[in-house]
């Protein structure tokens, strides 16, 4: 994942979770304003029954404006025009709020004419909580009124927040998954600094490595051309393998700097005109002699004409070598390849084919994958870095071309590259008769 996408990744899923949680808060202050008039209305309804039930034992008539009045968000006074009794005040009150399902604490009082003030009545218990109150808190006055009593609810917050619970199960959801969201994000971004570091170290390894393996090169060709080492035929061969297994860490290198390069989008194809079955032959040919020393054989089967592919000449060589080189490595007993070239009508295939030891259904899927090599235990027989098909997956999709594997556990692999053809005028050729024959016909009508 490069950093555009990440930054994108990251802007996308800030305005995502701003966009939920502005939609989320939204929603709560709606529900919370909702509840609020709900508690307001149902408050309007409990008390005004509670006046009509005291003005009928009474025989007072109630009156007619100004009756209920809300002081602040949990404090109610209702006018009454005559003295109120305390008990029939809390027995009203208590039944109705519980007719009603209003569980909710509250406290009342009632005002006295002689000495000017709220007298506190009491503190009842609704919502079976354990909270008792430890002294008595006066009400504030009315002023205007002669005969009223005032009721408060200390626990309207926490009575309307348990009205939403659901709401507040969500939100608490929502905040969880934002949370985890940006935890993720923040995993994220420290394996994908942790990664660049990872892949620079093996950058400048990797080109900290050419400067000796350069000069190995120059050393063992010295060797290799010189008199005394050529006339002692154990030197000679020790010299010869240096230089090979020189060549063979040059290769590996090779292969880490284009991947990185391709991996930094910084890899361009130089595209040109190369002839499918000559890259094949020069492949096969570098690699008889170490099928031959097997005791195996490569066996080529080209369709008829000639492929010409717009392809790059070096790349395109390095996947051949690669594909035979795995097909010889993973073969157990003699290696019995076979390379095959098809020309169909829209596209080209090339496949190769070995007797090796397979790669289950489970594992295919992975192959492609960077550094990754099919378990097997602690015993490595084939060594390599995992690098192969992961660089040849990338030289296909650089070229667009079509990467299938079809592999079985004892039997063998087969790999196949499906290059599509350039379209010509020749694929237009029907189409455009077509409508020049539309054309005429029109014309003449």
């Amino acid at each position: 994942m490069n950093n555009n996408t990440i930054r994108q990744v990251v802007l996308l899923g800030a305005l995502a979770i701003i966009g939920i949680l502005a939609v989320q808060s939204y929603w709560v202050l709606k529900s919370w304003d909702i509840k609020e008039q709900e508690f307001h209305q149902t408050m309007n309804i409990a008390l005004l029954n509670v006046a009509k039930d005291l003005a009928k034992i009474n025989g007072n008539v109630l009156p007619t404006h100004n009756l209920i009045n809300q002081r602040s968000s949990n404090y109610y006074v209702v006018n009454f025009n005559d003295e109120i009794d305390a008990n029939l005040l809390e027995y009203y009150l208590q039944k109705e709020f519980e007719a009603l399902a209003l569980n909710v604490d509250f406290d009342y009082g009632i005002y006295d004419c002689s000495s000017d003030k709220i007298m506190y009545g009491g503190y009842v218990n609704l919502s079976n909580s354990d909270f008792i109150p430890t002294e008595k808190t006066d009400l504030p006055k009315y002023e205007g009124l002669d005969y009223y009593f005032g009721v408060r609810f200390p626990k309207k917050t926490s009575y309307v927040l348990g009205s939403m619970r659901v709401v507040v199960v969500f939100t608490i959801l929502l905040i969880l998954t934002v949370l985890f969201f940006m935890y993720a994000m923040f995993i994220i971004l420290r394996q994908k600094r942790l990664s660049e570091m990872q892949k620079d170290f093996i950058n400048n390894m990797t080109h900290e490595f050419k400067t000796p393996i350069s000069t190995i090169k120059i050393s063992s060709d010295v060797f290799l051309k010189d008199d005394h080492i050529k006339s002692d035929q154990r030197l000679s061969r020790y010299a010869q393998i240096i230089k090979d297994q020189n060549q063979r860490l040059n290769n590996q290198v090779e292969k880490v700097l284009q991947l990185a390069r391709i991996e930094s989008d910084s890899f361009k194809l130089n595209l040109e005109e190369v002839n499918l079955h000559h890259l094949i032959q020069k492949a096969v040919q570098s690699n008889e002699l170490t099928v031959a020393e097997k005791h195996g054989d490569i066996t080529c089967y080209f369709s008829g004409n000639p492929i010409l592919l717009n392809a790059d000449k070096l790349h395109l060589t390095n996947i051949l070598h690669n594909l035979l080189d795995n097909a010889v490595k993973y073969c157990k007993d003699a290696p019995n390849i076979i390379v095959k070239t098809q020309d169909f009508e829209n596209h080209y295939i090339v496949s190769v084919q070995d007797n090796g030891i397979g790669i289950s259904k489970s594992q295919q899927g992975k192959v492609f994958n960077k550094f990754y090599r099919v378990p097997t235990g602690n015993v490595h027989n084939v060594k390599g870095f995992g690098l192969g098909l992961f660089y040849i997956k990338n030289i296909c999709d650089a070229h667009g071309w079509k990467l299938e594997m079809d592999s079985e556990i004892g039997v063998g692999t087969t790999i196949q590259i499906k290059i599509n053809k350039p379209k010509t005028i020749k694929d237009w050729s029907f189409p455009l008769k077509r409508f020049y024959n539309t054309l005429i016909g029109n014309s003449a009508g």
